[in-house]
């Protein structure tokens, strides 16, 4: 386990990294160092050629991650400032939108505010029973400034998004599953039967493969239009399907078959 400040990295042998915030004291908010150390710790565990998958959660049971850090934040008291700030945290979390795998959170307790919008730059959320998904910032009479609201207005509709912003709902899992703002329920924690049966088919896939497939929703999520997402389509397939992974596998299924 490497721990830089406030953040713990965690590598398994199946090439499955752990990214944890790691300040449960605090919520753990989002402070400005948070995000830099949590967008440079993506970055570079994504650079290593055995990385699968990236999975990020919150210290402790109670959040995720609560939002910025408000004592932080209090002094972003003009517009220079508050562009600078939401720029940086914007691009934090871009690093997450970007990263060439997979990116998992799993929801350990409630992600809210800037929390929210951490959960939804990731490539799928994983909740725990008891966490929530709260776009709460107009209780702050503020709006989402992460990038945060068009990820959430794509992910589940602008109606939804709306009343979810508005009415600065607190959403289950149930309902959350039932909207496509989450992808599983993790009943028996990060360690449990329920984790290692929905990441089980993820890492069976070659590295090379998840990385092709990412290049797919990549494009798709960063508005390329329909003739950029076929070429990109190509060139992952030109990829894959040279890779003696593609032969041995095709090998297999065709033994099977005559047997």
């Amino acid at each position: 386990m490497q721990a830089i400040q406030d953040i713990s990295i965690g590598r398994e042998e199946n090439g499955v990294v752990w990214i944890t915030i790691d300040r449960p004291h605090k919520h753990n908010a989002l402070a400005g160092h948070v995000l830099t150390f949590l967008a440079q710790a993506v970055v570079q565990e994504s650079a290593l050629p055995n990385t699968r998958l990236v999975l990020i959660r919150g210290a402790g049971e109670r959040f995720f991650a609560a939002g910025g850090d408000l004592l932080e934040l209090s002094d972003v008291r003009d517009e220079a400032a508050t562009k600078a700030m939401a720029d940086r945290s914007r691009g934090a979390l871009d690093a997450i939108r970007q990263c060439p795998v997979p990116v998992l959170a799993y929801l350990n307790g409630d992600a809210i505010g800037g929390g929210a919008e951490l959960a939804l730059a990731c490539d799928l959320r994983l909740q725990a029973a008891h966490a929530r998904i709260g776009f709460i910032q107009a209780r702050l009479a503020i709006s989402s400034a992460w990038g945060g609201g068009p990820d959430l207005c794509q992910l589940i509709g602008s109606a939804r998004a709306m009343r979810m912003m508005a009415r600065c709902e607190m959403v289950g899992v149930q309902q959350a599953l039932d909207w496509g703002l989450s992808d599983q329920l993790i009943s028996d924690g990060p360690d449990g039967q329920d984790m290692q049966t929905f990441l089980a088919p993820m890492l069976a896939c070659p590295v090379h493969v998840l990385r092709a497939i990412k290049a797919q929703t990549s494009a798709w999520r960063n508005g390329k239009n329909y003739e950029q997402r076929r070429d990109v389509e190509r060139q992952q397939v030109m990829r894959t399907w040279l890779h003696d992974d593609h032969w041995s596998a095709s090998d297999r299924f065709l033994a099977k078959g005559n047997q």
